[in-house]
């Protein structure tokens, strides 16, 4: 019987080493992975890009914004003081005309004098409409008609003011004109104060303002850090960590998810891909196995094929010389040999026998044989094989008991095949029970079962898959071929059938065969 064209032991070893290598592949490229994440540069960091995106960005904004506030702050601080000193200006103004009028000397010393009462002021001067000189005191202008601040106000009659140099000390002056009762201009006020007195309040905000960025900068740096590390690092680190034990046979994630929402999700996906990599690792070991398993299986039938056909020309040319030794054995046999002789002579007979028992059941194992199954009753070949059995050395020291025999049991079968694969099994039982063996026969849905049950030692578990391979055999040397099974297992092959092997209720080993029901449209063939 051909069996389908099957790939040779060479391409199942290619197919079986072509998922190893692919595993090997993504093996590869998953620790190229790792090692590239693992030598990122610092700055690559998610802390550090964190810190160098938003954090950064906003302390740079929240120190534009402090320097544009102070800016502000500046110019209503400068406002807010030119403001005093035109308040104070005012406030002097006009006794001072009155004293400027009358020639009053006093009441315009008086005045000045006044002056430094009331503000922080660094000096004060008088001058006529000509800008000379009237009365000074403490640090001011001797002379004031280059200045042009001054010239507008004696010019204008309104109040002015610049920053300017006096003595070497850079000072804000303020420039009022002195108006007579009858609206003249008769002369102008300076009043200075020191260009520090205007910035050192400022100055001082400035250094609390920098001091309250600088801390809060670096708190919000160390909020960033360690919450960072608290809520996402520790979990980023974790995962890392999971990424890098994820090694072929060790797919699988066990750790608990934890951290944020998109952090879970990550290990959510990477816990799905563990276990899609663990199937598609046990998957991948799994069709190797079978691969290599067919190999096997394609080398096995390969010899036993090579085995057939050598069986067959053994048998072809050893046939003769067994008959011619048999033949001459017997006319041996009738010269009336002395008694020695005679057991060499029947040592002689065995050994042939033996031999040709040995071709036969090659032959039988491995010969091709025709589809010429008919409707057979299974039951009444059992029945008449047992009837025969009796003369069977290898059987008659056996009890034999049957069971369920008395049915009709149809299948589609070669008898003699039949009968042959039936024979073994019973023969096989009968060497190797102690004294007692049960046939049985049982009906299922779809088949037939006979159970041949043994009271011998039984069959190890380790060598039921194997006893129905040719040459495979339980008993020792010299005391089995290992091809009555193998017999077996062809004929049950060729119909359709299977075999099993198990433990007997009678202590030994319980042999089923399992021969498929007749089906209805064979019957009316």
């Amino acid at each position: 019987m051909s069996s389908p064209p099957s790939p040779s032991a060479d391409t199942g070893d290619c197919a079986a080493a072509t998922p190893s290598a692919k595993t090997a592949t993504q093996t590869a490229g998953h620790r190229r992975l790792l090692g590239r994440l693992g030598q990122l540069p610092t700055f690559r960091s998610l802390r550090l890009t964190l810190l160098l995106s938003i954090v950064v960005p906003l302390i740079i904004a929240s120190g534009v914004a402090i320097y544009l506030g102070l800016a502000a702050v500046e110019r209503n601080l400068n406002q807010r003081l030119q403001e005093d000193l035109e308040l104070v200006a005012r406030a002097v103004s006009g006794p001072l005309s009155q004293a400027m009028s009358e020639g009053d000397d006093i009441v315009m010393g008086e005045s000045l004098e006044s002056i430094f009462r009331i503000g922080r002021v660094y000096g004060a001067s008088v001058f006529d409409a000509r800008g000379e000189l009237v009365a000074t005191l403490g640090v001011a202008d001797t002379d004031v008609t280059r200045s042009e601040s001054a010239g507008k106000a004696i010019a204008s009659g309104e109040l002015g003011g610049a920053f300017r140099q006096v003595n070497g000390v850079s000072v804000f002056s303020q420039f009022t004109p002195l108006v007579a009762d009858d609206g003249r201009i008769q002369g102008l006020l300076q009043i200075t104060r020191k260009r520090s007195d205007f910035h050192r309040l400022l100055a001082s905000s400035r250094i609390w303002a920098v001091s309250i960025w600088s801390m809060l900068s670096v708190l919000v740096i160390l909020v960033v850090v360690l919450g960072h590390y608290g809520t996402v690092g520790r979990h980023v680190n974790r995962l890392l960590v999971i990424m890098e034990r994820m090694t072929p046979g060790r797919w699988r994630v066990l750790e608990p998810a934890s951290g944020p929402r998109e952090l879970r999700q990550i290990h959510d996906g990477l816990h799905d891909m563990g276990e899609r990599m663990t199937l598609a690792e046990q998957e991948i070991r799994a069709r190797v196995e079978r691969e290599r398993d067919l190999a096997r299986r394609l080398e096995y039938q390969e010899k036993v094929a090579m085995i057939g056909r050598v069986a067959g020309g053994v048998a072809h040319e050893l046939g003769a010389p067994l008959n011619v030794i048999q033949g001459r054995s017997a006319i041996l046999r009738r010269g009336g040999l002395a008694e020695v002789q005679q057991r060499h002579l029947d040592d002689i007979d065995h050994q042939v026998s033996r031999m040709t028992r040995i071709i036969q059941q090659l032959l039988d194992c491995f010969r091709h044989v025709p589809d010429s199954r008919r409707p057979t009753d299974l039951a009444a070949v059992l029945r008449g094989l047992l009837n025969r059995l009796g003369d069977d050395a290898r059987c008659c020291a056996t009890a034999i008991t049957t069971q369920g025999l008395a049915v009709r049991a149809e299948i589609a079968a070669e008898p003699t095949r039949l009968e042959l694969a039936c024979l073994n099994v019973i023969r096989n039982a009968c060497q190797a029970a102690r004294g007692r063996v049960e046939v049985s026969l049982w009906e299922h849905e779809d088949c037939w079962e006979v159970c041949v049950d043994d009271d011998g030692d039984g069959i190890a578990p380790d060598h039921r898959n194997q006893v129905f391979e040719p040459f495979f055999s339980t008993r020792p040397a010299g005391e089995g071929t290992g091809l009555g099974l193998a017999v077996v297992g062809s004929v049950l092959k060729e119909h359709g059938g299977r075999a099993a092997v198990s433990d007997s209720p009678l202590g030994g080993c319980r042999m089923s065969l399992f021969w498929p029901k007749i089906v209805k449209s064979q019957e009316d063939q």
